[in-house]
């Protein structure tokens, strides 16, 4: 009978965080060249104004009874709006239901956001990222969609990348780790982002998983995963267009996860206050994003009250103008909400289309 011997170690792996501004709005010297730009950061930060001014009117509409279920992403905007910047437009979006900065970066109008979000089908129908993929409310699957148009794009040689946005929440879904294993076997062009904003819904992220981080997930489907502070803008930009870069290159995806924390409710469906602290929440509002860039523009730019007046008043306009003609749209047909599923209609649905339309129910 032999003895077992001393392991010998035939793997190791390390997970690394990346931020660059601090919560005070102090730039790293190990910050990218872009961070030192007035012009770039002044546009990152009035596209996280402009999402924040979107939640907050789409909130009030919803309130007053004239939008649907709204999910806010206060205090998670410079994730979407990092995502959107480090994009190409040739590269193809799925997003969950809370990356309304990367779509409005991306040329999604007002108009479009609240008609979705009001429950008419033209509201996925942009009028700029014409081939980037609906708001995904099936929690995880757009991943898996991601993995496939990723797997497209690579069979047409096309250089182009797809970049799957979810929640923490969504890394505990079968449909995540699949998509994961699928981009890693095939080196497919795809890159998945995680918003770690600590909650999903009333579930901590301690108590739906027992890793040290997200980012690691990525280990076992073979790909690199990073930790970035999802907090911090440049930070996110920069590690999303590092991956994208990777991707194009035909060196296969990334997985990143942004630290980032829920400041609102899930939805306008849910309230917070049932499972989470005050001093929690109060605690986060100290790390929040749009105040994180300002101060270092006021600082390092010379960032003027009077600039942050015009940008605050030409944003509420263009907000408010989007509302306006948002309340004004005709309504959808009945019928719309099976025109826009298929290239052809099954059967199945054919003859309910035909009820709804007034005519034979077969």
């Amino acid at each position: 009978m032999s003895r077992r011997t001393e392991g010998e170690r035939i793997a190791q792996f390390d997970i690394w965080s990346r931020g660059y501004l601090s919560p005070e709005g102090d730039l790293s010297d190990a910050a990218p060249d872009f961070a030192h730009d007035r012009g770039e950061l002044v546009a990152l930060y009035r596209a996280m104004l402009k999402t924040r001014a979107l939640d907050e009117k789409a909130v009030a509409l919803q309130r007053t009874g004239r939008l649907g279920t709204y999910a806010s992403s206060l205090g998670q905007e410079a994730v979407s709006v990092g995502i959107g910047a480090a994009m190409r437009p040739t590269d193809v979006f799925l997003p969950s239901f809370r990356e309304q900065g990367a779509q409005l970066w991306r040329g999604v109008t007002v108009v479009e956001a609240l008609l979705y979000w009001g429950g008419y089908e033209r509201g996925s129908n942009f009028s700029g990222p014409r081939e980037d993929f609906p708001i995904c409310v099936t929690v995880g699957a757009q991943f898996a969609h991601a993995a496939g148009v990723a797997c497209a794009l690579s069979m047409r040689g096309e250089d182009r990348v797809a970049v799957a946005v979810g929640g923490d929440g969504s890394t505990s879904k079968g449909d995540f780790y699949e998509a994961l294993n699928f981009v890693g076997a095939w080196k497919l062009p795809a890159v998945f982002v995680i918003n770690n904003n600590q909650w999903a819904i009333s579930v901590r992220r301690g108590d739906q998983t027992a890793a040290a981080t997200l980012a690691q997930k990525a280990i076992a489907a073979g790909l690199p995963g990073e930790q970035v502070d999802g907090c911090d803008v440049i930070a996110v930009r920069a590690a999303v267009a590092e991956a994208i870069a990777r991707a194009a290159a035909g060196e296969g995806g990334t997985l990143i996860e942004c630290v980032s924390y829920r400041l609102s409710d899930h939805t306008t469906a849910d309230d917070a206050s049932r499972y989470r602290d005050d001093a929690e929440v109060s605690a986060a509002w100290s790390l929040e994003p749009v105040r994180r860039l300002r101060e270092h523009l006021v600082a390092a730019h010379g960032w003027t009250k009077d600039e942050e007046e015009t940008f605050r008043t030409e944003i509420r306009d263009e907000i408010e103008a989007g509302a306006e003609a948002y309340l004004a749209a005709e309504p959808d047909p009945p019928t719309a909400m099976f025109d826009y599923l298929y290239a052809e209609l099954p059967a199945a649905l054919a003859w309910q289309r035909a009820m709804v339309d007034g005519g034979e129910d077969g």
